[in-house]
């Protein structure tokens, strides 16, 4: 028997030994999870729900990277919430120390906010790749976006700006303008159709490092209901992927993303953004069938049963 701990602080004494399901089958078994019979006596549930926090409380690790989110974050124009930037920059720090290497790449990098943050967390040497067709607004984004990053302190050799459609690209076009170098961060915030997130997810799948993550923006928003038809149908295609986690949406516009990866690397990730952010762990998780995966988020709160 383990103490754990629950995203409201206290103790949560649940059996974990000989957890051998990656990712896991049973909610019950998962390390952050409790009992979920609508019984109100669950030990992971305080009898005073935890605060809902700000995002101002959530942090990379990275100084670069905070400073950025402290500073400069908000006044980029773009819809991902700082939450996720925090939570996304974080993990690729757990990349970086567990020795996976490799640039990231960005599909829908507009005006820059998300990527300058994904830049700041890149290891000495790696570059980050922003795709975009750099048409809307108007044809002067292309413009602001290479001035966001200039301001904000990432440099043009540690950058590719690629005016193109990834619709179209094939993924030898995309390693080449890497280098042949394989990516270990894919952000996926292009056109929110099922059809074009479905060419993306196989494009970024395609260049993916062994040990690397596809974030995908926008999921579970209600003008976007068909990108989650596209996700399941990706993941029947692809068994060797799994969901990771799903990190919560601020506002309905700085909405849900979803964090993919290879299912021999869930356990290593799972652990350690169990141990960053526990603080932020949704103590149900989110059920994918037949998987269950982190959800973080900053209300962390159950509904209460009288």
């Amino acid at each position: 028997m383990s103490a754990l701990r629950s995203p409201a602080g206290g103790a949560c004494h649940l059996p974990c030994a000989d957890i051998t399901f990656l990712p896991c089958e049973s909610q019950s078994a998962r390390p952050w999870s409790g009992p979920s019979a609508p019984t109100g006596s669950s030990t992971c549930m305080s009898h005073s729900p935890p605060p809902i926090m700000s995002s101002a409380s959530v942090y990379s690790g990275i100084p670069a990277v905070d400073r950025y989110l402290d500073a400069g974050y908000a006044t980029v124009p773009g819809m991902s919430s700082r939450f996720a930037a925090a939570v996304c920059c974080g993990l690729m720090q757990m990349q970086t120390n567990l020795g996976v290497t490799g640039p990231v790449a960005e599909i829908g990098a507009f005006e820059g906010r998300f990527f300058i943050a994904l830049g700041h967390a890149l290891a000495a040497g790696e570059t980050a790749l922003g795709i975009d067709l750099f048409d809307w607004p108007n044809a002067d984004v292309i413009d602001r976006f290479e001035a966001n990053c200039a301001k904000h302190g990432l440099a043009a050799g540690r950058r590719i700006t690629w005016k193109a459609d990834s619709r179209t690209m094939r993924p030898e076009e995309l390693l080449a303008k890497l280098g042949g170098k394989r990516v270990r961060f894919f952000h996926v915030d292009g056109e929110h159709s099922r059809a074009a997130l479905t060419k993306d997810l196989e494009l970024a799948t395609a260049v993916l490092d062994p040990a690397g993550v596809i974030v995908l923006d926008d999921m579970l928003h209600p003008g976007y209901p068909t990108l989650m038809v596209a996700v399941h149908e990706y993941l029947a295609r692809h068994p060797e992927m799994c969901v990771l986690c799903i990190v919560d949406r601020e506002t309905i516009v700085a909405a849900t993303k979803f964090v993919l990866c290879r299912t021999d690397w869930f356990k290593r990730y799972e652990e350690r953004l169990l141990e960053i952010y526990k603080g932020y762990v949704w103590p149900l998780g989110a059920d994918f069938e037949p998987h269950w995966c982190l959800v973080l988020s900053l209300d962390t709160r159950l509904a209460e049963i009288v």
